[in-house]
């Protein structure tokens, strides 16, 4: 390593204007990023890194964001005070930045060949046929298979994984000397985390790059990044090798990080429980048209014969990667996507139900989304939004009687009966998902489909989440399908796992089994990207 830091900030602070006031989101912070050295910025929703990270190439909204103090020095020049030619001399060619969400960062009119050659022709000087097979190199380098297929796609022809390695080749593409990458894999199944991660860190030795990694994910941390700085509240409040931060934090927060896993023994399975719902050979299959006259040529097979059984009191995990058929086989389940086979729930067959036939039993069953925010009317009151249903479901309520209902509702989440009067967006995420939580608890539920509720969360608030799903489900006897990839989570809750792979059962069984003795190589892939993050290979 170089004896000079590659990176250097001094006493940064970062500011964002709003009305007439100045509100600090990062407070004098100093690190240094030393050539070939991975550095972890670590911190939970709201702590500043991502802001810090933003600062380094002057991406923030100016001139609502502003710098108090400090300065960033990257190879003795201070970024800060960079005119905007240096700016664009020093972006996308010296550092780079991949970003948390592909799909909103690349063009989606765009080829991935036009995009990639963009790049090149501006920093490189690059174009024609120099440029193609340049981009082809950098494809096959982080692992594309079908590369020149691929040149020729758009964004929305990719999955989550793909759209991530592009974003890499961007990235790459003019060999900077740092990467800065905030959150690359937190939108990315477990598996694909682990091959993105395992891309990232052959690159790095590969070509001496320095890094700059932003994450909430300690474990991530543990096997990529040489050193460690914990953020909060804009502060950076620890910092060292990743070794040592681990073995013997100091700080409070650190310590509260580290021991943010999900945990939690799911109650015992008994079979003298009631089922509350139940499936016989269901399948979701959705056709494939083509020609002029729009023949169905083929099927998607979304759900491909599944049959299960859930008690109350009892969760029963669906785990799989995105595209696996989970989702479909719990809407399916609630009817609200057309399926075939049986579906039997509180003792009557709803397979056939008509939406008007449906409607007596929605009350009692339930459903919880991945993303809080976007399940959540913006214009409405938290009031009214956790009441909506109470209206449809529970007219014989007077005014009060449906008051009083939301008011514990909203208190047997854990909130603040008094917010009933805010909007979501005045909540934070943690928050967001107990108001949906309330919203379906108060109308006395059954069943609970509860669909990825934690991924869109910060470990700790994870984990918060999780212990009130345990004790709401203790207390009114529920019954939930819970839908996710991460299988830690699922470990804290479930009874029994079903692993789902393109719309077939790979592997079911009581939680304990499947977790000790995985019997497909499918799930032991899973397990191992988990709980280990380890390499795992693309299929």
């Amino acid at each position: 390593m170089s004896p000079e830091p590659l990176l250097r900030v001094r006493e940064l602070s970062v500011a964002f204007q709003q009305g007439s006031e100045n509100n600090l989101a990062v407070d004098r912070i100093s690190f240094d990023v030393m050539s070939g050295e991975v550095v972890a910025l670590v911190g939970e929703s709201g702590s500043g890194k991502s802001a810090t990270a933003a600062s380094i190439l002057k991406l923030l909204p100016y001139p609502a964001a502003s710098h108090p103090t400090g300065e960033i020095l990257f190879e003795g020049r201070d970024l800060l005070k960079a005119d905007d030619r240096t700016l664009r001399q020093v972006r996308g060619a010296e550092i780079t930045q991949v970003f948390q969400e592909p799909m909103t960062s690349l063009n989606p009119l765009h080829t991935v060949e036009k995009q990639i050659g963009e790049i090149l022709a501006l920093h490189g000087g690059i174009t024609g046929a120099a440029a193609r097979s340049r981009t082809l190199s950098l494809l096959h380098e982080v692992g594309i298979r079908d590369a020149e297929k691929r040149m020729n796609a758009f964004p929305h022809e990719l999955s989550g994984g793909q759209r991530q390695r592009v974003m890499i080749a961007m990235a790459l593409a003019n060999r900077p000397k740092l990467l800065v990458a905030d959150e690359p894999t937190t939108a990315l199944d477990v598996t694909v985390q682990a091959q993105i991660l395992k891309l990232l860190k052959n690159l790095q030795n590969e070509h001496g790059m320095s890094m700059l990694f932003i994450t909430h994910d300690l474990g991530i941390v543990r096997k990529f990044a040489d050193r460690v700085c914990v953020m909060t509240d804009g502060q950076i409040v620890e910092h060292g090798p990743v070794e040592e931060i681990f073995a013997n934090p100091q700080h409070a927060y650190t310590k509260h990080l580290l021991a943010a896993e999900p945990k939690g023994e799911p109650p015992p399975h008994n079979q003298e429980r009631a089922v509350v719902i139940e499936a016989d050979d269901l399948k979701v299959w959705f056709p494939i048209k083509a020609g002029l006259l729009r023949r169905t040529v083929d099927h998607v097979k979304a759900v491909n014969g599944i049959s299960l059984q859930l008690r109350a009191g009892e969760t029963l995990g669906v785990v799989g990667e995105s595209g696996s058929g989970k989702t479909t086989l719990g809407l399916a389940l609630t009817r609200m996507i057309a399926s075939k086979g049986r579906i039997g729930f509180i003792g009557k067959d709803i397979g056939s139900c008509s939406l008007k036939e449906m409607k007596p039993y929605r009350d009692r069953m339930q459903v919880v989304f991945q993303d809080p925010y976007g399940s959540l009317s913006p214009r409405m009151s938290v009031g009214e939004i956790v009441a909506e249903g109470l209206k449809i479901h529970a007219r014989d309520l007077s005014s009060r009687d449906r008051e009083t209902r939301v008011v514990e509702a909203l208190e047997e989440v854990g909130l603040d009966a008094a917010t009933r009067w805010r909007y979501p967006h005045e909540f934070s995420g943690g928050q967001r998902q107990r108001i949906a939580i309330a919203r379906a608890m108060v109308l006395k539920p059954r069943f609970v489909m509860l669909d990825e509720p934690t991924s869109a969360l910060d470990m700790s608030v994870q984990a918060q989440v999780v212990d009130l799903l345990a004790n709401l489900q203790k207390r009114h006897n529920l019954a939930y399908l819970f839908i996710s990839h991460d299988l830690r989570v699922v470990r804290a809750l479930a009874n029994e796992i079903i692993v789902m792979r393109h719309g077939e059962v790979v592997e079911r069984g009581p939680a304990a089994s499947v977790f000790e003795s995985p019997t497909a190589d499918y799930t032991k892939a899973l397990l191992a990207a988990a709980f280990n993050i380890e390499p795992v290979e693309a299929d």
